[in-house]
């Protein structure tokens, strides 16, 4: 299962210059729990956006630079490679940013979506989803609240 997990506003912004552009507490604990435990995907900038490697979950970052070799990540230099690299895992989250998740969609069985209810500018952009190919399984709203500045939906979606 290759599971492309993500937050994305209504204009499916992701960030601008490296930076998410909301502080949604119940988000990161749902990312933690589906990912901890589990190789986890991304490109260059999403790894250097960590302050260090996530606990419990086994790095693989792709970058076209042959000399990058940060300690606590697997460097690839395809979406192809980090897969192959990861094919005897049941389960593969890739994490971002745009231009990966724009790689991945072919890939991805599954997409677990947090959809911010609001708009942001940005620089990095969740594809759209394709409903022909996509069916939404599940959808959960978080209104906003003391420790949520803007509203959200867990969705859940699954390949057609």
């Amino acid at each position: 299962m290759i599971t492309m997990i993500a937050a994305a506003a209504e204009n499916n912004a992701l960030g601008k210059n490296g930076e998410i552009p909301w502080h949604l507490p119940d988000d990161f604990r749902h990312f933690k729990k589906l990912t901890t435990g589990h190789h986890i995907i991304m490109g260059r900038k999403t790894w250097e956006s960590f302050p260090k490697p996530l606990p419990n979950r086994t790095h693989v970052v792709i970058t076209r630079d042959k000399q990058y070799n940060p300690p606590g990540a697997t460097v690839v230099h395809s979406l192809e490679d980090a897969l192959a690299y990861c094919k005897q895992e049941a389960h593969t989250f890739i994490i971002g940013g745009g231009e990966i998740y724009k790689l991945g969609m072919p890939y991805a069985t599954h997409i677990e979506l947090t959809r911010v209810h609001n708009e942001y500018a940005a620089d990095a952009f969740f594809p759209e989803i394709p409903e022909s190919e996509w069916q939404l399984v599940n959808s959960t709203f978080h209104d906003v609240d003391d420790k949520h500045k803007s509203g959200f939906t867990f969705q859940s979606w699954k390949r057609k």
